[in-house]
């Protein structure tokens, strides 16, 4: 069980935002707990000083290429990355220090797999290389994959078998749970366990983290076999309830 950070990406600027207020059509719906005065290169900079691989970076919307090079250049090969990422530009941002390439939108186009985009980004990239995200929702008793800013439904869920597919084609998988990101309310903990009895790839959980607390109880629901991400909740991210050393010294 491993600390992955973080660097999230709006207009240029580190930012923490709350889980699904981001949407294209209604700006006037995004929720922001913190906006960073350091750049993204920093916050990479500081993850490389304490040996911190495999954080991602994630682009929410245009605007953010320069700040998520800037951040690849200060940990080359350390960080992953995210946001409008498909065949075509994937090798681009390998190239430029990522270490694997982050996709939802692209694969899962109208509620499905496109199974045809999927299979071209591995033979583009290799599966070693590619982490699918498959950040979600509840919507009755199950977990859905949402796209679009998390703003979309897909006809998606979340079960062993998905996820037993899935894995055929990637290295990882990242894990939003999208209703809780940002607000520092708990985690969901059905999902986790979810993901820690069926997932059989490498696995990072974010959302809803607040404490040390929910990093042992993480641990436990899930087996001891997800990483972890925590954002609102640090202090270098504003946040009142963990420290960024508490998170990078925690062990199991």
């Amino acid at each position: 069980m491993r600390f992955r950070p973080c660097i999230d990406l709006h207009q240029g600027q580190v930012k923490q935002i709350v889980g699904g207020t981001l949407n294209d059509e209604c700006p006037d719906t995004l929720r922001t707990n913190f906006v960073a005065r350091k750049p993204a290169s920093w916050y990479a900079a500081l993850y490389r000083a304490d040996g911190l691989t495999g954080g991602h970076i994630i682009k929410l919307g245009p605007g953010n290429d320069e700040a998520a090079l800037s951040a690849l250049a200060a940990w080359p090969g350390g960080m992953q990355v995210g946001g409008g990422i498909d065949a075509d530009n994937a090798g681009f941002w390998l190239d430029s220090g990522a270490s694997h390439v982050i996709v939802t939108s692209h694969v899962f186009e109208n509620g499905s797999v496109n199974r045809q985009r999927l299979a071209r980004l591995v033979q583009r990239v290799g599966k070693e290389r590619l982490v699918l995200d498959l950040s979600c929702r509840k919507r009755g008793d199950a977990y859905y994959i949402v796209t679009d800013r998390w703003q979309k439904f897909t006809d998606v869920a979340i079960s062993a078998p998905v996820l037993e597919d899935l894995a055929g084609s990637c290295d990882e998988f990242l894990v939003h749970a999208a209703d809780v990101e940002g607000r520092c309310s708990g985690m969901e903990t059905e999902l986790i366990a979810l993901l820690g009895a069926h997932s059989p790839v490498p696995t990072t959980y974010a959302g809803g983290i607040r404490h040390l607390g929910d990093l042992t109880l993480l641990w436990e629901l899930g087996r001891g076999r997800l990483d972890f991400t925590v954002g609102s909740a640090l202090d270098i991210f504003g946040g009142t309830l963990m420290t960024y050393q508490e998170a990078v010294s925690f062990r199991r």
